[in-house]
């Protein structure tokens, strides 16, 4: 599998009220562990693209919703983080295993039913990703 785009999806919003966002640190790990190992990928990060999403207007914010599953269906891999539950991600990925587009999770939560069984792989943790990749450098 070449892999020459990967979608980051992940937790924005979550389980919490208003428009109040998790920390978004780990989106610049995660670019940095993917850069390390897919260093010609396209890194598709909407947050990066979006940092004021959850301000956006109705209209806009619905368009940049349905834009964001559209370039997931449209990456080579999707690498999800979720930490807790999230339902826009779980949007993502159920869009991409219907499209067959892999997605890869990090999350605890193995035995949550959308991470289990929407997921080609999954990882504990960051660390577990880059360990993974390190040891099949070169076979992506």
């Amino acid at each position: 599998m070449k892999i020459r785009t990967i979608f980051i999806a992940g937790i924005i919003q979550g389980s919490k009220k208003g428009k109040v966002l998790h920390n978004q640190d780990y989106r610049k790990d995660l670019k940095k562990i993917l850069n390390k190992y897919f260093f010609e990928a396209k890194i598709i990060d909407p947050v990066s693209v979006h940092p004021g999403s959850a301000f956006y207007t109705y209209e806009t914010g619905r368009e940049v919703f349905h834009k964001s599953i559209k370039e997931a269906l449209s990456s080579d891999l999707v690498i999800a983080y979720l930490p807790e539950a999230s339902m826009g991600t779980a949007v993502e990925m159920w869009e991409c295993y219907k499209k067959k587009v892999p997605v890869w999770t990090i999350s605890p939560l193995k035995e949550n039913w959308a991470i289990k069984f929407l997921s080609q792989k999954i990882f504990c943790t960051l660390k577990e990703l880059d360990n993974y990749l390190k040891k099949c450098r070169g076979k992506f």
